[in-house]
């Protein structure tokens, strides 16, 4: 029950695990038509009765198979994979909304789940209403929602329509609304199933302020989303499902490159629908590629061979390294420095044109800078056969915030057609090309300190980066008029 304080159906875990699954699974019944629900109701019993074999007339559907994994106490754990993977019924077992075929499962906790929009709200009824119901379903009493009905509205702000029925909302309104019950609850776990999407950037601000808020208590979270940037921001780890099985649980930047490269095999890449490449199509220029990049001696890279990869056979991250402006190696940088990146890649299968690019992310796990080979108006290799190195020279001047970063590393490719074709058409058109060949997170940290001016530590902006930007300043003196007086007696200090 999604107000219980513990619910389990099998062995009793650790006290600093919220949720413990171990080899779930959950089947149902698929029937063709509605007349074989009803006559495999009766007909396999009357045979078995008369000593005949029966006869079945459904056939069985896993929705999941065999999932294992452990959400511990202020975790935050993302659940990802296609449409049809097995998420919402994952995480309808965890609320106790359905029941396992088979396999343990254990949670230790009050939930407060929000899974589908406006799930357990009456149409008819008013928002207050529903408040009420809503909030009792998750346990609390008349009383606890009396007390909180004020923090509630004021969370939703939906104005009056507090008092209209809710089958009146917009979608917006409605997950507001939603939001604001489950966050009032004192829960020890919390489920989010896409639901934040709806919201606005004002909201949805709200929201993370308070899942924060809910993780600093010790709660766990899991969070469903197809949005990866989402799960690498707000998740340490992450299960990927397909077909209802594992495919891998790890870091949530590990799992959303796992999910990319599941995606991208069902995505169509024929070029043959795009327009034909034509003398008035126009192309950016090819300046020549260097060969030596002015690269620095191989004793200096750190080999990445040994690394874990998510790749797909055709490439292989083979080292890096990290230097500053004069090409020595370097992990400690002020504002404003020049930062390069060399890096390659080993080609294991025929690629037309390659894509190489980096991120670099901060502490709190949120991509700071993300740049590669397509958004660059300079030319790379093409036609590459196995056997042949991709070496990069990555220039970025460092415009960020002081703090510890790290960075990572990616080689994908699309076809020539599309790279002859980059100037006319759209980074959405562009995506749906690329096919992502290998990729390292976390490849090293390095640290962005305060930037000195005249031999003094300044800072140089507030936030994560430094936008390219100008601030002009004039002044001038007011006229007074009878309607806007100003009278400095009138002012006191």
């Amino acid at each position: 029950m999604p107000g219980s304080k513990k619910r389990a159906t099998g062995l009793q875990m650790s006290s600093d695990i919220a949720i413990s699954a171990q080899n779930l699974s959950k089947s149902y019944r698929i029937y063709d038509r509605p007349q074989d629900r009803f006559n495999e109701m009766i007909f396999p019993r009357l045979q078995k009765a008369v000593g005949m074999r029966p006869h079945y007339y459904g056939r069985e559907f896993w929705a999941l198979k065999d999932v294992s994994f452990e959400v511990k106490n202020g975790e935050t754990f993302g659940i990802i994979g296609r449409n049809g993977s097995g998420k919402s019924t994952l995480l309808q077992l965890i609320a106790g909304i359905l029941e396992p075929t088979s396999g343990n499962l254990n949670v230790n906790g009050r939930i407060a789940a929000l899974l589908e929009l406006g799930s357990g709200f009456n149409p008819e009824f008013s928002g207050k209403e529903n408040v009420f119901l809503n909030a009792g379903i998750l346990g609390l009493t008349k009383e606890e929602i009396e007390r909180r009905y004020q923090k509630i509205i004021d969370f939703a702000d939906i104005g009056d329509f507090i008092d209209q029925p809710v089958k009146t909302y917009s979608s917006g309104m409605m997950v507001r609304l939603a939001f604001a019950v489950q966050a009032s609850v004192d829960a020890s776990i919390v489920i989010i199933d896409e639901a934040l999407a709806v919201g606005d950037i004002f909201f949805r601000q709200k929201c993370y302020a308070r899942l924060d808020e809910l993780k600093n208590s010790g709660a766990a979270i899991l969070l469903v989303s197809h949005a990866m940037p989402e799960i690498e921001e707000f998740c340490q780890r992450a299960i990927l499902l397909d077909h209802g099985k594992t495919q891998m649980i790890g870091t949530s930047s590990e799992a959303a490159k796992h999910y990319y490269l599941l995606n991208q095999g069902s995505i169509d890449k024929s070029v043959s629908k795009l327009p034909p490449i034509t003398s008035s199509t126009p192309l950016l220029s090819n300046n020549g590629i260097p060969e030596n990049l002015d690269y620095p001696p191989s004793h200096l890279f750190m080999n990445l061979e040994n690394r874990i990869q998510t790749k797909d056979g055709s490439g292989l991250c083979l080292r890096v390294m990290l230097a500053n402006e004069a090409g020595e190696p370097c992990n400690s940088f002020m504002q404003g420095d020049l930062a390069i990146i060399f890096y390659e890649f080993s080609v294991l299968k025929d690629l037309e044109v390659p894509i190489c690019g980096i991120v670099i992310k901060n502490d709190r796990n949120i991509i700071v800078h993300g740049k590669n080979s397509w958004q660059f108006d300079n030319e790379v290799p093409e036609g590459l056969k196995p056997g042949m190195v991709i070496k990069c020279r990555h220039e970025l001047r460092l415009n960020i915030g002081i703090g510890a970063y790290s960075f990572e590393i990616g080689m994908a490719s699309v076809p020539q057609k599309i790279w002859r074709l980059r100037p006319t058409i759209s980074h959405e058109e562009m995506s749906s090309f690329v096919t992502r060949h290998c990729h390292i997170d976390n490849i090293a940290p390095f640290t962005v300190r305060l930037a000195i001016k005249n031999g003094v530590s300044m800072l140089t902006h507030h936030g994560i980066t430094d936008l390219d930007s100008n601030l002009l300043t004039s002044a001038y003196r007011a006229e007074v008029n009878s309607k806007t007086p100003i009278d400095d007696a009138t002012y006191e200090g």
